[in-house]
């Protein structure tokens, strides 16, 4: 082999002369596209994949009533988060000679009912609201412009040479506008909700409020009523057969719903919610 032929490019170079290599440039823009491409697809398959778990659950409950959620600690109702109020300073607590009477008792015998950690009282709901709302809204406006040059100074006479032939002085601008909406809704709605719920006391707040927290689980047939309960409560406000009514309860969360077959006639398939979600019009 000679020095003329060591010199001559071999491999895919020889056979394609007319072929320049890709600069770093290009390799870079081309690798940033597979990337967005890769991290695309991954972001679809984990959507598509999180709503195969969800069908799969569903499918292999088939035949089978819902099961119900195991026991646990309630104070995962309001995030397992230790509860922060404003708080009045605390007292010294002096204590008398030769008294049977503790200042600040409620009472001069064991009080029976809920007022530490782990204690449980019955939260009473009674609901019964009524509400009906009535709104009517009508709306029009017209506008209209109207322009001309029929005089200006003499001049008149030389917008022909500067204007279409086919724009007249007299009527150079002329705008018509108009625009009317209707609108009208009415809302009539009625709750009666009569409830019974054990609750347990998960916080005693530094000024003696109390943080309570239940959930109760009912299974009838194929349906699960569920019932969810979370709020401060005065003890003072606990009755002497240790109950109290939810509108007692401060920064009160009751839910009702309940999970079944049911409720999955009542609620629109997950291809009609993500049409509602994303259609603009």
């Amino acid at each position: 082999m000679n020095q003329l032929d060591t010199a001559l490019p071999t491999g895919p170079a020889a056979a394609a002369p007319g072929r320049t290599r890709p600069t770093k440039t290009r390799l870079t823009k081309t690798r940033l596209t597979k990337t967005r491409l890769t991290k695309t697809a991954t972001i679809a398959v984990l959507a598509l994949t999180l709503g195969a778990c969800n069908a799969l659950t569903r499918l292999s409950q088939v035949g089978e009533a819902p099961p119900l959620t195991a026991i646990q600690n309630p104070a995962v109702l309001h995030g397992n988060q230790p509860i922060a109020m404003p708080m009045p300073p605390p007292l010294v607590v002096e204590r008398k000679p030769n008294s049977l009477w503790r200042p600040g008792s409620r009472a001069f015998l064991k009080d029976q009912r809920a007022s530490e950690v782990g204690d449980i009282l019955t939260v009473v709901i009674e609901i019964e609201d009524d509400a009906s709302i009535s709104n009517s809204t009508k709306r029009s406006r017209t506008a209209g412009e109207d322009a001309s040059a029929a005089s200006i100074l003499g001049f008149e006479a030389s917008l022909a040479q500067v204007l279409p032939s086919a724009i007249s002085p007299t009527s150079l601008i002329n705008l018509d506008s108009s625009s009317k909406t209707e609108g009208a809704g009415s809302v009539n709605r009625g709750e009666t909700i009569n409830l019974r719920i054990a609750a347990l006391v998960t916080q005693v707040l530094p000024n003696g409020n109390l943080v309570i927290a239940g959930r109760q689980e009912i299974r009838v047939n194929f349906e699960v009523r569920e019932l969810q309960v979370a709020g401060l409560i005065r003890p003072e406000d606990i009755t002497s057969t240790n109950t109290i009514n939810y509108d007692q309860i401060a920064e009160a969360r009751i839910v009702y719903g309940g999970r079944g077959q049911i409720s999955d006639v009542q609620q629109p398939r997950y291809g009609q919610q993500i049409y509602d979600i994303i259609w603009p019009f």
